[in-house]
């Protein structure tokens, strides 16, 4: 966690040990509560533990000293001797279980006890740095996984560890101390492996071999500590870390709990992993490196990967892919402002990105589990080997496509906005209508197709939408060119396992649905099951192979913080709690804010306006999903279900329609006066439509280069209503383009997106990768970039949505995650099983 530097404390003439942390983890923690939870170890004064003299920060490092001792650790003892005399070995972990005892009795716990961490000071034990894993754990709150650190060291990590329980008792440092005690005694820890993942996966699963097999001389009453201290249960451990050195001054002593069949263990450890919500990511291996798999696996979850600057991208219709036999996911990933496509096969604990994938999106993988095809700008298909080499690119297509899939290794089908589904060969070729829309039923649209290949039965399922909004899945036979509508209201099919269809609902409920695939009729009623996937609004973030490999997002919402900033970078809340937050605005007087609410465990999106003077929030929407729009002189404009709507504030009312789904609207911005707005049409196009009439489009804000070459997103209107800034979504630019006839410019240079306005048509701020950018603007005659300022102020990773129309504060979300909690469930089948055998039909 941190590098250690030789230093001199002037003042009082002494050599120190100097400890900096690593930058991405100082980044995570902040200064302030890091030094607030360290200040509660530093009062631990007992002879067995090294002291902390001071910590602080400096010039945004985290830093702590502590003495600097002459000596050696235990480590370097043992890589030396191998293994230490019984007697001294004793007395280091009686002494050590000293210090552990004292500060348990003090409510501190340890967390990394091992030899690395155990100084000897002319023979004396000295435990370092106590209480500072617990302090980084604390000031994380909850945030480990940003680092792509984990707290502990494998072979000495308790079960519970392992397993990522986040309340640790006394008795994981117990345990620790148990493995420290076998290698001085034995030569090695208690569990060993060529690889972390193997080491961890013994640590759950197998019972370390008796001390006493190892070493004969080792008396009977150290053996049997030994063993008690190594319990898998923590409840079979001692109950402190005083019992187990007394056990080891005891002849008398013996474990009556030791040895306990690991059948027993393994069932409570099997309940432990079905109730944790994140595996570090050292478990990806276990399951695939189990010994004889037993008929009905038990279901393992584990993370699919962390750090403080791999974010996985998560809001995409089709963000992630899993082979066939479920042991390599494909996902979407930026590494500080670039966006590719990675892959990390389940058996291996770091990701590899796939080189010539940059702005890739919706990957899929070949049936034979060679290749990954995938779309850039929504509108070019590419494929490149799972294995590595070169992208080839295999055709365009004529207007834009959110989600793909493979018929078979030789042939690819899409979505096409507007137009059905269309294949192209998987060599290359010109893309070919496959499932027209069949407007004779008025379906205006097919999203999300899922092709499910049994037997040589071939079905393709999709979204099928109709002008009156509805939203239902449909499937598709191409053998004879049948087709049917079914009465189920989902977004995307994931699969099918054991006759039963797998598809998500607009909320992000996993649903599963008896189906006959040869006549294409529903059997029964559809289940909920328990897993609910964050939704995206466009689809549903998840994936799932046909054995049975699970991967979705977490619908945590994005948890944030709504804050204010000032120029010097002070945030001061806009409320309180940390809440999932979506986009926030200023009232024209800004004295209120709007901002969306998501409750993900409903699966709803509310907007609420907080009282900037008196802190009181008032609810403005109720239930579905709200995207917040602006504010107009007596109401608030949101979208729900692709119409613009605007809901009166103050005087209270029920909301009124301004323009209606026909346009499909995704984004908007009002135009100053609230006559009109300019939305991202079904062709992401930028329309200005009147609300003050029908709603029909009135201005078609163009060009943006020939047709649908250049994609347009997230627009906003200037202050004065003269331009509209938007992102490029081809190329992921911001743009500015005037509302008259002033023409079109680039601002930002090196990519860029969600632009917001300042107070005035001077300044726009842009998001470039976790950064944001001031762009000083000049706009007469024509529009000029003077300048581009990065916001050092900005802490990395923050959204900043809007400016308060004094031009003072930025309104703005700072994530408490950063968006990478993604897990995965191997074997996930098994847990479906079980679900549908019970009651609960729907």
């Amino acid at each position: 966690m941190a590098t250690v530097y030789l230093a001199e404390d002037l003042r009082h003439k002494r050599k120190v040990a100097l400890k900096v942390l690593k930058p991405e983890l100082a980044a995570v923690l902040g200064g302030e509560r890091f030094v607030q939870e360290i200040t509660t170890t530093a009062a631990l004064q007992h002879p067995h533990i090294l002291p902390l003299f001071d910590s602080g920060t400096a010039d945004g490092f985290l830093y702590y000293v502590m003495p600097y001792i002459q000596g050696e650790t235990l480590r370097s003892k043992l890589d030396r001797e191998t293994q230490l005399g019984i007697d001294e070995a004793v007395r280091i972990t009686r002494e050590v279980a000293d210090a552990l005892d004292y500060a348990h009795r003090h409510g501190v716990i340890h967390r990394d006890i091992k030899p690395e961490n155990i100084l000897l000071h002319d023979g004396r034990p000295m435990v370092a740095d106590f209480g500072i894993a617990l302090a980084v754990s604390a000031a994380a709150g909850g945030r480990m996984t940003e680092t792509g650190l984990s707290l502990g060291t494998p072979h000495y990590m308790s079960p519970e560890q392992a397993t990522a329980e986040k309340e640790l008792s006394n008795r994981s440092d117990i345990y620790s101390l148990g493995c420290v005690l076998y290698e001085m005694l034995t030569g090695s820890p208690p569990h060993v492996g060529a690889t972390a993942q193997q080491i961890v996966m013994k640590i759950v699963m197998d019972s370390a071999r008796p001390v006493s097999e190892l070493r004969k001389s080792v008396p009977p009453n150290v053996a049997a500590a030994a063993s008690k201290a190594l319990e898998k249960l923590p409840a079979d451990r001692f109950t402190s870390a005083a019992e187990f050195s007394a056990a080891l001054n005891n002849p008398a002593f013996t474990a009556a709990v030791a040895g306990r069949p690991i059948a027993a263990v393994r069932s409570y450890l099997v309940a432990a992993l079905a109730a944790t919500t994140v595996i570090l990511a050292l478990l990806a291996g276990w399951a695939l490196l189990q010994p004889a798999p037993r008929s009905e696996p038990e279901p393992v979850l584990f993370q699919l990967v962390g750090g403080a600057n791999f974010r996985i991208q998560g809001d995409f219709t089709q963000p992630f892919a899993v082979s066939d036999d479920g042991r390599t996911i494909v996902f979407i990933a930026d590494t500080g402002g670039t966006r590719s496509l990675w892959t990390r096969a389940l058996d291996e604990p770091i990701p590899r990105m796939l080189e010539g994938t940059e702005g890739g999106m919706q990957p899929s993988v070949s049936p034979d589990g060679q290749w990954v095809a995938f779309v850039v700008g929504n509108q070019v298909v590419r494929k490149v080997g799972l294995a590595g080499g070169t992208a080839t690119t295999l055709g365009t297509i004529d207007g834009v496509t959110a989600a793909i899939d493979w018929v078979s290794d030789d042939e690819i089908v899409f979505e096409r906005f507007g137009s059905g589904i269309h294949r192209i060969s998987a060599q290359g070729g010109v893309p070919t209508k496959w499932i027209p829309l069949d407007t004779a039923t008025g379906e205006s649209s097919q999203r999300r197709p899922f092709v499910w290949r049994e037997g040589g039965r071939l079905r393709v399922f999709y979204a099928s939408s109709s002008r009156d909004g509805t939203t239902r899945l449909a499937v598709f036979a191409p053998e004879d060119g049948r087709r049917q509508r079914l009465d189920l209201d989902g977004v995307q099919v994931l699969g099918m396992i054991d006759g039963h269809l797998i598809y998500t609902r607009p909320d992000g409920a996993l649903m599963a649905v008896n189906f006959d695939a040869r006549d294409m009729r529903l059997l029964g009623a559809p289940r909920q099951l328990t897993e609910r996937v964050h939704s995206g609004g466009t689809g549903t973030q998840v994936a799932l192979s046909p054995g049975g490999t699970l991967v979705y997002q977490v619908p945590t919402g994005g948890a944030s913080r709504l804050v204010l900033a000032d120029s010097t970078g002070a945030v001061s809340p806009v409320v309180d709690q940390a809440r999932a937050f979506g986009a926030s605005r200023f009232s024209p007087d800004g004295r209120r804010i709007a901002v969306v609410i998501g409750d993900p465990g409903a699966g709803t999106d509310n907007i609420w306006v907080v009282d900037r003077g008196s802190g009181q929030a008032t609810r403005m929407t109720q239930g579905g999903h709200a995207a917040l729009v602006d504010w107009i002189s007596d109401g608030l404009v949101f979208i729900r279900r692709r119409a613009l709507w605007m809901q009166p504030v103050g005087a209270g009312g029920e909301p009124r329609l301004l323009a209606d789904s026909s346009l499909q609207i995704n984004d908007a911005s009002v135009v100053p006066g609230g006559r009109s707005a300019v939305i991202r049409g079904p062709r992401a196009e930028l329309l200005r439509v009147a609300l003050d009439g029908p709603g029909v489009p009135d201005t078609v804000v163009q060009p943006f280069g020939s047709g649908n070459s250049v994609r347009a997103g997230w627009p906003r209107v200037s202050p004065d209503g003269k331009w509209v800034a938007y992102t490029h979504r081809n190329e992921y630019q911001v743009y500015v383009r005037s509302l008259g006839d002033g023409g079109t410019f680039q601002v930002s240079d090196e990519g860029g997106s969600d632009p917001v306005w300042g107070s005035n048509a001077t300044r726009l701020y842009y998001h470039a990768g976790t950064e944001v950018i001031q762009a000083e603007l000049r706009t007469t005659p024509t529009l000029e970039v003077l300048r581009r300022n990065r916001l050092d102020q900005v802490r990395p990773g923050a959204v900043v949505d809007d400016v308060a129309p004094d031009g003072r504060s930025l309104l703005m979300r700072i994530p408490v995650g950063l968006g990478t909690e993604v897990r995965v469930v191997v074997h996930w089948s098994t847990s479906l099983r079980r679900a549908l055998q019970g009651p609960g039909a729907e």
